[in-house]
C-alpha cells in the first residue's frame, strides 16, 4: 500500500508526464519493466525540458489536458480523504478500545474481535500523518526505514482487518449451524489462539511490502518511496497475491458463511432473521466497499504487467486511481465507530459513553455459556439499564440467531 511512489530513472524506459497546472506543478514517472509506481507530485518543482531516459530512443512525453485534470483532482482528493479518515477514525477507534478495555470486565467473542479490529484500524491511521506530509510536500523525508515500516503497518492492518471480519462471519455461521458446539468452543483459550493466529498470519503475509519498497530520487529531485520489482512477472505475482490473500479469498469465506446462515434461517423461518447480524454485516459491507476499488486496480495492473503494457495513458490513469483508492481504503479504518454509533440508537441516550459496551453486551449464547475452563461471559460495569423501546439489538444478540 503505497501512497507515494515513483520509478527509478536509471535503466528504464523513460516516460515522463509533465502537467502545467497553473502553478507549474510537475508530475514525473519513470516506467520500468517490472515496476509498480504511483505518481508523486512535487509542487515545488518547475517544469523544464526532459531528456530521454538512459535507454536511448525510448523516451517520450505524455502531455495532455486530461492528465493535468487528473493531477489537479487526485492531489486535493487524496488529502481530503486522508484528513477525514484521521479526524474521524483516530478518536473513534480510540473510544472503542477504551470502552471495551475499561467499561467491560469480561468480554464476549464478538467484543474481542471488535477490539482487535479497532487496534488494527488505529495502527494504520497512525501512519496517515506521514502520508499527508508526503503528499502535501511532494517528497518523502522519512528515509528507507520509514518507507518500509509505514507501508508494512498498512499491509498488516489490511490483512488483520479482513481476517478478523472472516472470523466474525465464521463465528456467526457456526452459531447458526451448530449452536451447542459453538458455545463449547467459545472459551478464552480458543479465542486467544484464533486472535494470535490472525496476527501472526497478517505479519507474515505483509512481508512482501518490505521486500519491494525502496527510496530514491528520480532525476536527482525529491525523494520518493516506491515499489520496485525486477520483472513484470514478479510485479504481477505480488499484485495478484495481495488481491487474492487480502480480499478475494477471505471474502469468499464471508460470502459462503452468510449464504449458509441465510439458507438455514430461511429453512427454519426465524422471524428475527432480518435483524440478525445487522452490525456485523454492515462492518463487512463497509470494508468491501472501501477496499474493492483498490484490489480491482491491483488486478488491472497485474493484467497489464503480464501483457507488457505497463506504460501508456491507461497505465497513467490506473496509477492516479490507485492514489485515490488507497486514500479511500484509509476510510475503512474510520467508518466502524460511526457504524457502532448509528447501531447504538437509544443506547447513546441511556448509557452515555458506555454505549459501545452496552452494544456489545453479551446475551443469549454468550451470556449463558458459562462453564469451567473460562468463558467469555460478559459484564458491563455499572447498573444494568433496561432496554429502551425501539433500540437496535446488540451485536452479541446478533451473533446467536437461535435466541
Amino acid at each position: 500500500m503505497g501512497l507515494l511512489a515513483a520509478m527509478k530513472a536509471g535503466g528504464c524506459r523513460g516516460a515522463t508526464d509533465t502537467a502545467d497546472l497553473g502553478d507549474r506543478l510537475e508530475y514525473s514517472s519513470w516506467v520500468c519493466p517490472g515496476s509498480q509506481e504511483t505518481l508523486v507530485p512535487n509542487p515545488h518543482a518547475r517544469v523544464r525540458p526532459h531528456s530521454p531516459g538512459p535507454c536511448s530512443g525510448h523516451g517520450h512525453h505524455i502531455v495532455s489536458s486530461t492528465s493535468s485534470l487528473g493531477v489537479m483532482f487526485v492531489i486535493p482528493l487524496t488529502i481530503i480523504l486522508l484528513s477525514v479518515a484521521l479526524a474521524v477514525g483516530l478518536p473513534g477507534n480510540s473510544f472503542v478500545v477504551w470502552s471495551i478495555l475499561v467499561k467491560m470486565r469480561k468480554r464476549s467473542v464478538t467484543a474481542l474481535l471488535v477490539l482487535n479490529l479497532a487496534v488494527a484500524d488505529l495502527a494504520v491511521l497512525l501512519t496517515a500523518p506521514f502520508f499527508l506530509h508526503s503528499v502535501g510536500r511532494g517528497t518523502w523525508v522519512f528515509g528507507l526505514a520509514g518507507c518500509r515500516l509505514f507501508h508494512y503497518v498498512c499491509g498488516v492492518s489490511m490483512y488483520a482487518s479482513v481476517l478478523l471480519i472472516a472470523a466474525m462471519s465464521l463465528d456467526r455461521s457456526l452459531a447458526v449451524a451448530l449452536p451447542f458446539v459453538s458455545q463449547k468452543f467459545r472459551t478464552k483459550s480458543v479465542v486467544w489462539w484464533v486472535l494470535a493466529s490472525i496476527w501472526v498470519m497478517s505479519f507474515l503475509l505483509a512481508i512482501p511490502v518490505i521486500m519491494y519498497r525502496t527510496v530514491l530520487a528520480p532525476n536527482n529531485q525529491s525523494l520518493v518511496c516506491f515499489t520496485k520489482y525486477s520483472s513484470d512477472r514478479l510485479r504481477a505475482f505480488h499484485l495478484l497475491f495481495e488481491a487474492l490473500t487480502g480480499f478475494l479469498l477471505p471474502f469468499l469465506v464471508v460470502v459462503a458463511s452468510y449464504w449458509d446462515i441465510r439458507r438455514r434461517l430461511q429453512a427454519r423461518r426465524f422471524r428475527r432473521s432480518r435483524r440478525t447480524g445487522r452490525l456485523v454485516a454492515l462492518i463487512i459491507l463497509a470494508f468491501a466497499a472501501f477496499w474493492l476499488p483498490y484490489h480491482v486496480v491491483n488486478l488491472a495492473e497485474a493484467g497489464r504487467a503480464l501483457a507488457g503494457q505497463g506504460s501508456g495513458p491507461a497505465g497513467v490513469w490506473l496509477r492516479l486511481a490507485r492514489s485515490v483508492f488507497i486514500a479511500l481504503a484509509f476510510l475503512s479504518s474510520s467508518v466502524n465507530p460511526v457504524l457502532y454509533a448509528c447501531a447504538g440508537g437509544g443506547l447513546l441516550r441511556s448509557a452515555g459513553v458506555g454505549f459501545v459496551a452496552k452494544l456489545l453486551e453479551g446475551t443469549g449464547s454468550e451470556a449463558s455459556s458459562t462453564r469451567r475452563g473460562g468463558t467469555l461471559a460478559q459484564t458491563v460495569r455499572g447498573p444494568a439499564a433496561p432496554p429502551e423501546p425501539g433500540t437496535s439489538e446488540t451485536l452479541a444478540d446478533s451473533t446467536n440467531p437461535l435466541q
